[in-house]
């Protein structure tokens, strides 16, 4: 097949799509692309203005989608479960877990969770959970679960999960991206006669993702930087999302795969299936990240 792109993304229509995140970025552009397949999308937001204002341009462009909006903030367990409780969907076809933080000052969650842990993963593992009888309702449900290629880098402390001795930002970072997949291909071994859980990352894409930390940080020299690199570096966010894309509704998944870019430095091009770290694909690893995982959350999979 030629370089797939979001042309050959299949009708959608009847089909029921929670993302994560999509307000804006890559989780706005894959909202876009599935609306115009025919999909219902639920979009999954923590700025539920923001996401209504998105979703009436949407609608602007194509009349006909189907677009719901619903708060989640997935720095607060008690929003997640609440999300869940008012999802009036009986069925889930495919779940984006898209939304996230990156390289940001340590702060916690209303849990008590450092953050980027905490809305990277243990937010998405909570919401994955919550979800997983309407995902099970759905003739073929998927999940989709966005990492980073920072992943490769990323390492799980067990003995200092939220980073309360040595926080580096990136090193945070690079965790919660590494527990993204572990998280995604221990879903598959788990529930592979039930759905089919893929991991993927966006490369390297120009989205509000990469502002936050200079913002928070209140570095205007390093916003400026970034926003320069951006627009000279960065592929789109229509570009960055192809891989979500890809991995939620293209064929031939049968689960545990890792999709992303496959051009320079796997950071823009085409989405195709790569490897993904060696840590990636521990098995005790992942088990153990599971069990602290429920016990953080109070989320236990059926």
């Amino acid at each position: 097949m030629a370089d797939w792109t979001v042309e050959y993304l299949p009708d959608c229509a009847g089909r029921t799509v929670v993302v994560t995140g999509a307000n804006s970025g890559i989780g706005l552009a894959a909202t876009r692309a599935l609306a115009a397949a025919g999909a219902h999308v639920v979009m999954a937001c923590r700025s539920v203005d923001d996401a209504e204002s998105e979703r009436e341009a949407i609608l602007e462009e194509y009349p006909a989608a189907s677009l719901t909006v619903r708060e989640l903030d997935l720095a607060d367990l008690a929003s997640v479960r609440a999300f869940a409780d008012r999802l009036e969907v009986s069925s889930i076809d495919v779940l984006c877990n898209n939304a996230g933080v990156m390289a940001i000052p340590r702060s916690e969650t209303a849990d008590g969770f450092e953050t980027q842990f905490g809305v990277n993963h243990l937010g998405h593992f909570a919401l994955t959970g919550l979800l997983l009888e309407r995902l099970r309702a759905a003739p073929a449900p998927r999940v989709v679960t966005q990492s980073s290629g920072a992943h490769a880098a990323g390492e799980i402390d067990f003995d200092d999960l939220h980073r309360e001795d040595d926080y580096g930002k990136w090193d945070a970072y690079a965790q919660s991206k590494l527990a993204n997949l572990l998280f995604a291909y221990e879903l598959d071994r788990r529930y592979a006669d039930e759905l089919t859980s893929v991991g993927c990352h966006p490369g390297y894409a120009a989205t509000n993702l990469q502002y936050r930390g200079p913002e928070a940080e209140g570095s205007r020299i390093r916003l400026a930087v970034m926003k320069l690199v951006n627009a000279v570096v960065a592929q789109s966010a229509a570009d960055g999302a192809l891989p979500m894309l890809y991995a939620a509704a293209a064929d031939g998944f049968d689960g545990g795969e890792f999709v992303g870019p496959d051009g320079l430095l796997q950071m823009r091009g085409p989405p195709a299936e790569q490897e993904s770290s060696e840590r990636s694909y521990d098995e005790a690893t992942a088990e153990r990240l599971w069990r602290v995982s429920e016990e953080a959350t109070g989320v236990t999979f059926p």
